[in-house]
């Protein structure tokens, strides 16, 4: 598995390595001994999977609060995502930024998303479905949630939204006396 980082300290691309022959592919799609240089000791203990069944529909801009807080590793195995993570710890140099990779099973990637950081995708193609591997069990009392639309983020969506849960649809957007979260 190769490691890439990106701009956001602790967003990271996880790439994997297939092995191909006549039969098709294999190739290991977790590996803790391999990821720990992501992981540093943390131990995988939920995995969620979605499915998402239109195009440009949006999920998210999901994170916990502490003692709550959890690292994602996302991969998508089905259809194809603009997957999104953006840095909303407190005094964090990328402070509001953010970064997408595109997922799917044939580029193989998992986003890393570290705890502090807001989550979310857009599907792009029907039927897309989604693993995530979390470090901490979901606590509904510290669930927090960032508006997809929110100005000062500005993230580039690159379909027009056609879904979005209820819940998502009223996110209220970011005050400027936003603090971020502490981690």
């Amino acid at each position: 598995m190769k490691v890439t980082t990106t701009a956001i300290r602790d967003v990271s691309i996880v790439e994997r390595s297939p092995i191909l022959d006549n039969r098709g592919a294999f190739a290991r799609f977790f590996c803790e001994q391999e990821l720990q240089t992501v992981l540093h000791g943390r131990q995988i203990v939920q995995i969620n999977h979605s499915r998402t069944n239109a195009v440009g529909a949006i999920r998210g801009m999901h994170y916990q609060r502490p003692p709550h807080a959890e690292m994602k590793l996302i991969r998508c195995i089905k259809g194809r995502v603009w997957d999104v993570a953006v840095d909303i710890r407190q005094g964090s140099p990328s402070f509001l930024q953010w970064h997408a990779e595109e997922l799917s099973p044939e580029n193989g990637r998992m986003l890393v998303v570290p705890e502090g950081c807001a989550h979310g995708f857009q599907v792009l193609e029907a039927g897309s479905e989604m693993l995530y591997l979390h470090t901490a069990a979901y606590a509904r009392d510290f669930e927090g949630a960032l508006a997809y639309n929110d100005p000062m983020l500005s993230i580039s969506w690159p379909l027009p939204v056609t879904d979005l849960s209820a819940s998502d649809s009223q996110r209220p957007h970011i005050s400027s006396d936003f603090l971020g979260i502490a981690t």
